[in-house]
């Protein structure tokens, strides 16, 4: 499957969604769209939820997926992307949010600023939807998209933040739920993408992952829903046996998200 570029994915979510995409970003991605419309039959879903773990590169997807076995076995579509440069997280979320490519949303080095022009969550607000980011207190995503009339919640653990998450799915007041959980990326970077302990840390997001979707499965019986498993870049080896990113090489560049259409088993009331 050709890859192309993650500023097409904004467009698709909001297509997904049956909302107009924001004013920056590019055609969407045309396998998700198909995708969407088979899977409900032509209408739109009115819940998302957007996993977003942190540098898991293709790569490292395809070379240990006995790793990703529970996302990989609850999803049914992968859709490869190019992610953009510099690939770092602030720029490379801003763009998967914006669907604009860094010189027009602004950020083009890892710092944190507010992003200004239109995104994917001034679009849900325009549309009367609900929207919430979660995330650990320092990662880009509780930063760069703030000053929206939407929550905003910070924990201090990846673990807390599932525990948010799980929370939040069970009350059912949100349109759309953005999840964060950077613990791939903190532990490859002082281990190595390939060590033990981020690899458990790759089985951790697997796991985590499959724990939202039995929950949603089971409390959002009445929404046709949409949850992907969604990575910002990836990663690769350096000198002594840590990682990083932030090149133009493929390691850093391509990455895989994977899509569960869940479909609603209820009347909505």
């Amino acid at each position: 499957m050709e890859r192309m570029s993650l500023d097409a994915l904004c467009g698709a979510l909001a297509y997904a969604m049956g909302i107009e995409k924001p004013d920056k970003a590019a055609a969407p991605c045309g396998t998700l769209c198909q995708y969407v419309d088979k899977a409900f039959g032509g209408k739109k879903i009115d819940r998302l939820f957007m996993y977003n773990p942190d540098a898991i590169g293709r790569w490292i997807y395809k070379k240990y997926a006995a790793y990703m076995r529970e996302a990989i076995a609850m999803t049914d579509i992968e859709i490869p992307f190019d992610t953009v440069m510099p690939s770092v997280t602030p720029v490379c979320f801003g763009t998967m949010y914006t669907g604009a490519q860094p010189a027009v949303h602004g950020i083009r080095s890892y710092t944190k600023p507010v992003i200004k022009i239109d995104t994917f969550f001034d679009a849900l607000l325009r549309a009367g939807k609900r929207a919430v980011i979660l995330g650990d207190a320092s990662c880009s995503l509780m930063h760069i998209f703030l000053e929206r009339d939407m929550e905003y919640i910070a924990s201090d653990t990846e673990a807390e933040t599932l525990a948010r998450a799980a929370e939040l799915i069970a009350r059912d007041e949100y349109d759309a739920i953005i999840c964060y959980n950077g613990n791939y990326d903190s532990v490859m970077h002082k281990f190595g993408p390939e060590s033990p302990e981020a690899l458990a840390e790759l089985r951790s997001n697997s796991q985590g992952f499959a724990m939202l979707q039995t929950l949603i499965r089971s409390y959002w019986k009445q929404h046709d829903t949409l949850m992907g498993f969604a990575m910002d870049h990836g990663c690769h080896e350096i000198d002594g046996g840590c990682g990083s990113h932030g090149l133009d090489m493929p390691e850093d560049i391509e990455i895989t998200h994977l899509y569960q259409a869940i479909p609603a088993v209820q009347k909505r009331c």
